[in-house]
């Protein structure tokens, strides 16, 4: 599949094949295809929590989560989390197939960007959270798969179950899997104009 056809393609599909499962090999390919997505200075602070546990996922899904059945029955649930705090925790690893001096420059750099600027850790975590989702979608998409990002559900709660640690943040899920129904119809795009600004507001 071309990339322009599974972005045009991929959809938000609420019902999923619950009897479907996704092979290991599979799973790995999404995984590893995922994990290309860019971060700032390539510090991969995403953290995939595969919410496999039949009872944990029916549990989000009736206490935490609006009932919402692809929770249960999606092939792959993933919970996107991101760890803030990762720029301090032995950032030579990130630049290990770099060039040293670029190495060199881009960790001693790491440290003086995000220090003391906890608002700017939080959303460089959101942000890289946001392109991994993406990601994730289109090459589900790419697979012959359907996805579901979802935020309907009690972030604190499901923090909790997971064992969320403090310098972590919470993203949204997205579930992957056989859809069985048509999405529904595309709502409508706003058109250029509207979007796109030249220079300036």
């Amino acid at each position: 599949m071309q990339v322009k056809d599974a972005i045009f393609n991929r959809r938000a599909v609420k019902h999923f094949d619950a009897d479907h499962k996704m092979t290991a090999a599979e799973e790995t390919e999404l995984l590893e295809t995922t994990i290309q997505a860019p971060t700032s200075f390539n510090i991969q602070h995403w953290r995939f929590v595969i919410l496999r546990d039949p009872d944990l996922r029916a549990k989000i899904r009736k206490d935490f989560g609006n009932d919402q059945a692809q929770m249960t029955d999606a092939s792959l649930l993933v919970l996107f989390t991101a760890d803030m705090k990762a720029w301090q925790k032995d950032p030579a690893r990130y630049f290990a197939n770099a060039p040293k001096d670029v190495a060199e420059m881009l960790v001693n750099w790491m440290g003086p960007f995000h220090d003391g600027r906890e608002w700017l850790q939080r959303d460089e975590a959101q942000r890289s959270i946001g392109i991994a989702m993406q990601t994730m979608m289109l090459a589900a998409q790419g697979m012959g798969y359907q996805s579901c990002p979802m935020i309907g559900f009690d972030i604190e709660e499901v923090a909790k179950l997971i064992h969320l640690p403090d310098d972590h943040v919470m993203g949204p899920m997205v579930a992957i899997g056989k859809g069985t129904k048509e999405a529904w119809p595309k709502p409508g795009q706003l058109p250029l104009d509207e979007v796109v600004i030249e220079n300036g507001f």
